[in-house]
């Protein structure tokens, strides 16, 4: 740990999709900060692997329910039962490669509603939560893939974009309850599933040759701009997107 929130201790953090990458490495962060995490995937192996990894570090341990993100009913169940909620994370997500040859209506609706349709209704969910605690964070994880314009994922940048969007309507929405709300847009991230399925040392060295850093980022790099974002130190932000790509972009 490098930086102590003291402000987070005993938060409620809602996270989904924080099995595996880089949410649960969010999760873990959460954890390690003394927060009370509730996070949801569809992986139980990889949740519960983490939880014993948590709990190996001693760190205080989370509570993980199995829920498919695109069970909008299911999803804000658990949120309205187990909160209120001082901080929302909204990270799940699919980055299933595909051409536009490959693009039916049925694939279109899928793609925006996993990355995108259940970042409204979470933020719905905890809305009158954070009301009652007179103000709350909600954190939404965009991609700089929108901005680069990358190609081979056209409905995961597009639903990417829609994210910005809906981040600075919300945080207009919200803000007379003084309820933050922020994007963080990763760059390339190392992950288990990007590390396995395309980043590979071609694809390395270019990436470096495009960043201003000359670094390969972890999720921690993420996390730690989540923490910051979720915690009172980040108190004058909201209706922003922070990029952490290393200066690519």
């Amino acid at each position: 740990m490098k930086v102590k929130y003291f402000d987070l201790i005993n938060k409620k953090i809602f996270i989904s999709g924080g099995a595996d990458g880089i949410g649960s490495s969010i999760v873990e962060h959460f954890c390690e900060q003394g927060a009370e995490v509730i996070f949801i995937d569809i992986n139980k192996k990889k949740a519960k692997e983490l939880i014993k990894n948590i709990k190996k570090k001693k760190f205080k341990l989370p509570k993980f329910f199995k829920c498919n993100v695109l069970n909008i009913k299911k999803l804000q169940k658990i949120i309205h039962e187990y909160g209120p909620f001082d901080t929302l994370v909204n990270n799940a997500g699919n980055d299933q490669r595909h051409s536009i040859n490959e693009i039916t209506q049925k694939y279109f609706k899928n793609r925006f509603d996993t990355n995108l349709k259940h970042y409204f209704f979470s933020a719905k969910a905890v809305k009158k939560g954070m009301i009652k605690n007179n103000g709350g964070s909600i954190i939404n994880l965009s991609s700089i893939c929108w901005i680069r314009g990358a190609p081979g994922f056209i409905l995961y940048s597009s639903a990417k974009s829609a994210i910005f969007g809906l981040t600075r309507s919300l945080a207009r929405e919200l803000g007379k309850y003084n309820i933050r709300v922020n994007s963080v847009s990763p760059g390339s991230i190392a992950t288990e599933r990007q590390v396995k399925l395309w980043l590979k040392p071609k694809l390395k060295k270019e990436i470096k040759s495009l960043q201003s850093l000359n670094k390969q980022l972890m999720p921690k790099d993420v996390s730690n701009m989540v923490l910051y974002l979720a915690s009172d130190a980040s108190s004058g932000c909201t209706k922003q997107n922070f990029i952490v790509d290393a200066g690519i972009t």
